[in-house]
């Protein structure tokens, strides 16, 4: 495989993240005016929110067995228009049911969308010899602020979810199936061969380490995601629209740390860069935990973005050095784990602080994340370390 094809399947991979980012910040940024348009109860909009990351995880699974027949490209070309068009669906609707149907239809399709293209980052990473994992999510969190900010001119402008996302829709479903032309697949024979000494099945007691790290960190984002708000208005105090700041910070510190990440992980190595991101997402937890105003609980936040960013990215990256010759199934049963994460952290945190405080429900997801710690040595070993005279050689073929 030439150079050239190596840049085009990534650049190729890079636009399928950005338009994931923005497609998922379009639906989840927009929650209140769904639950408007087809007046959801506040009891009932949890059941429908629950649905969509458990059927995402059914996705995800179902991916596994279709990437024994077919190449993971072939799944994320026709997932990613399944997850736009069932956006679009559910701002077109009308009726609970039609909704119910587009979020079934979102749930089942992002869980094939996230496993094939987390399949694929591993094995372009693998092909070109370095840390190239990072650059991929950072796109990913460039598209989640694009939407985000989309989302806020929808709302600014009072526009119905339909003329909010149509537009989105008709310049990103033709972006996303041209792009896919140039995906760059890793050779499953050829891979297996060159690794067979050093295969061995997808068992999960290896697996389950970076599982929990995996949930982890996502307990950790969707705490941020949906109770920095609440926290910095009803904790510390701060005007409703100080309140927004948090998650916008973050946000973008989380941009900035993918951005130049994996020159970290080429530098020092995925261990250190992993240990030194749990650190600073842990301290930026105590810092959330003992603010004593508004500005210090945004550093809080801020922290956050920039030690929980590596995390994800460098979890799918390990699986495939620890898979070596199954990476795809590897990949497909780690990403069930993101979905566990966000069912669980949001509604943990709500629990424990609705019955002590929001103070100490902060302390719980620090735990957790640095427990990542004590799973450190599962993201590699001294040989796989990129860079600095650590490149391996490209023995892969892609294409």
């Amino acid at each position: 495989m030439t150079d050239a094809r190596l840049r085009h399947g990534r650049l190729s991979l890079a636009l399928s993240f950005f338009v994931q980012g923005v497609t998922f910040a379009l639906l989840v940024t927009r929650i209140p005016a769904i639950q408007d348009r087809y007046g959801i109860s506040d009891a009932l909009l949890p059941a429908f929110l629950a649905a969509v990351p458990v059927l995402a995880g059914v996705g995800s699974v179902v991916t596994e067995k279709l990437v024994a027949r077919v190449r993971p490209g072939v799944v994320l070309r026709w997932a990613q228009p399944v997850v736009l068009l069932a956006l679009l669906g559910a701002g077109a609707g009308g009726e609970v049911w039609q909704l119910g149907i587009a979020l079934a239809a979102f749930g089942l399709s992002v869980g094939a969308l996230d496993a094939s293209m987390n399949m694929l980052g591993v094995s372009l990473q693998r092909a070109y010899g370095r840390s190239i994992m990072l650059g991929f999510h950072a796109a990913y969190s460039l598209g989640g602020i694009a939407g985000a900010s989309l989302a806020w001119a929808g709302a600014h402008w009072d526009l119905s979810l339909l003329v909010s996302y149509l537009p989105v829709v008709a310049v990103l479903l033709p972006a996303a199936l041209i792009g896919s032309r140039w995906y760059a697949d890793a050779n499953r024979t050829d891979t297996v061969q060159s690794t067979v000494a050093a295969s061995r099945p997808v068992a999960f007691r290896l697996l389950l380490p970076l599982c929990l790290v995996m949930a982890f960190a996502y307990i950790g984002d969707s705490t941020v995601s949906n109770w920095s708000a609440k926290y910095l208005q009803d904790v510390l105090g701060s005007s409703e629209e100080l309140a927004t700041v948090p998650y916008n910070a973050y946000m973008v510190t989380t941009l900035i740390g993918r951005a130049v990440g994996d020159l970290g992980v080429r530098r020092f190595g995925p261990v250190a860069v992993v240990r030194c991101g749990s650190l600073l997402a842990g301290a930026g937890f105590a810092v959330v935990a003992l603010a004593s105003g508004a500005w210090m609980g945004i550093l809080g936040f801020t922290m956050l973005g920039l030690g929980l960013c590596v995390i994800v990215p460098q979890t799918f990256a390990a699986a495939g050095r620890l898979f070596p010759a199954a990476s795809d199934t590897a990949v497909a049963r780690l990403n069930i784990f993101n979905y566990v994460g966000f069912l669980i952290g949001s509604p943990l945190v709500g629990a424990l602080g609705g019955v002590r405080s929001y103070r100490g429900a902060m302390l719980v997801p620090m735990v957790m994340v640095l427990v990542t710690l004590v799973y450190a040595r599962s993201f590699g070993t001294e040989q796989d370390r990129y860079g600095g005279g650590h490149e391996r050689p490209r023995t892969v073929d892609v294409g």
